[in-house]
């Protein structure tokens, strides 16, 4: 037995409740199992309401393996536990007495739950071994239900992101310009690059960003320098001359730069060379005052898209790195590309910047269901097992959370997917 899944019967009443009695012998009547308490210390469900014997109660209720784990948890040294009006546990090994000398009202569970449910419970939890404890169980689940519950994993992803752009905004100082500009660093340099990015342009402070922008040398000198991709070379003229600038430009603005760390070009196709990435980045910025003004004006996903339709400048047209050319090639960023950038950043911020100023966010959601889903591991995973799964961003994000924080960690029980489950 584990404790969520004591928490499920309890919660939902999976038990023969009208049979129930407590350890005393009183007769129990639950006319509320109470609130779950998943967030705060202190008792499992708070303002419980039950009727033992002839006696109404309305209080909290705290849940446990073994009765003697309220003594293991000290819990009768805990105020906060004074006013537990049953305890409710899957065996009973010990008394638990009140303050003033009065045994507490317990529940044992063990003989009051069915087989049936323990062995679907106990086979899931258990799954260690699939891909996801529910991969037979899951093609047959509803496409109402997985759709529903998608949505809620989607906004749950959201909520998750919005913490760590409320940090940014804090540390900004409600700069949101600056907040984009980091977040678009970020999410430039993709998973292998990204932490990279961000921490080399989180330290070149943003006002020399803006001083800088309208002059397309300036602001790529100091971005490829701030990521060290500048190094003194003869027979590359560009690079020597963007070493030279980002030298003065460092002692003009007292610039800082202690990393000795470079980005990563290994397995890379040439399209995402760290180079590529952020001379379009750079591009991005050179073409668009007030980027997250524009953004935040945008009405549709095309106006969006539109914004990032850049071409890098010319030396980069005709090479992926300093030392190497090939014929010209505008290296535009391809459609992909934009909608991982909208789906990761735009719509995140935005998200977190309308419910900061008490806006809707309907439209942008629904932006999510017009933009195809995602491919990669863990959405093709699923799409193999669920292969009639509708197909577009929301799911896949819903997907992608829905895998790291409930399948991975096997909380089935916190899933409506394996709640569906244990009940059929």
């Amino acid at each position: 037995m584990q404790e969520t899944l004591l928490h499920h019967i309890w919660n939902f009443k999976k038990f023969d409740f009208l049979n129930a009695t407590t350890q005393q012998g009183q007769q129990l009547i639950i006319s509320s199992v109470g609130i779950h308490n998943t967030t705060q210390s202190g008792p499992d469900f708070f303002n419980a309401k039950l009727k033992i014997d002839d006696q109404l109660w309305a209080g909290n209720v705290e849940l446990h393996l073994k009765s003697s784990d309220w003594y293991a948890h000290r819990h009768e040294k805990d105020p906060a536990y004074d006013n537990v009006i049953l305890h409710v546990v899957w065996e009973h090994d010990v008394e638990i007495y009140r303050k003033d000398g009065q045994p507490i009202p317990t529940l044992t569970l063990k003989e009051l739950v069915s087989e049936s449910l323990l062995r679907k419970a106990q086979k899931l939890l258990s799954n260690k071994t699939k891909w996801i404890a529910c991969e037979d169980e899951f093609p047959l689940i509803e496409e109402f239900t997985l759709s529903h519950w998608l949505e809620r994993m989607y906004l749950e992803r959201l909520e998750e992101k919005s913490n760590e752009i409320e940090r940014l905004v804090e540390q900004t100082q409600s700069n949101w310009e600056e907040v984009l500009f980091l977040m678009l660093a970020k999410n430039f340099g993709l998973n292998v690059n990204g932490s990279f990015f961000y921490n080399a342009l989180q330290s070149l402070p943003f006002n020399v960003v803006l001083i800088t922008r309208h002059n397309r040398f300036q602001l790529e000198a100091l971005v490829f320098g701030q990521c060290n991709l500048l190094q003194a070379n003869e027979e590359v003229f560009y690079a020597n001359s963007l070493l030279k600038e980002y030298n003065y430009l460092v002692k003009k603005f007292k610039l800082e730069n202690h990393s000795t760390e470079t980005p990563k070009f290994f397995r890379l196709r040439p399209d995402n060379f760290p180079t590529i990435r952020l001379a379009q980045f750079v591009e991005l910025y050179a073409s668009n005052s007030n980027l997250f003004s524009k953004i935040i004006k945008c009405t549709t996903l095309q106006e969006i898209e539109t914004v990032f339709k850049i071409e890098v400048s010319e030396f980069w047209q005709t090479h992926y790195s300093f030392t190497s050319s090939h014929k010209q090639k505008k290296k535009q960023l391809s459609k992909a590309f934009v909608r991982l950038l909208i789906i990761n950043t735009i719509i995140p911020l935005t998200f977190f910047y309308n419910k900061k100023n008490g806006l809707e966010n309907t439209t942008i959601i629904n932006w999510m269901r017009l933009l195809p889903l995602e491919l990669n591991n863990i959405t093709k995973g699923y799409t193999a097992i669920y292969p009639s799964l509708n197909a577009n961003a929301l799911y896949s994000q819903g997907l992608i959370h829905m895998k790291r924080n409930y399948c991975d960690k096997l909380k089935c029980l916190n899933c409506e997917i394996g709640l569906k489950i244990i009940k059929k």
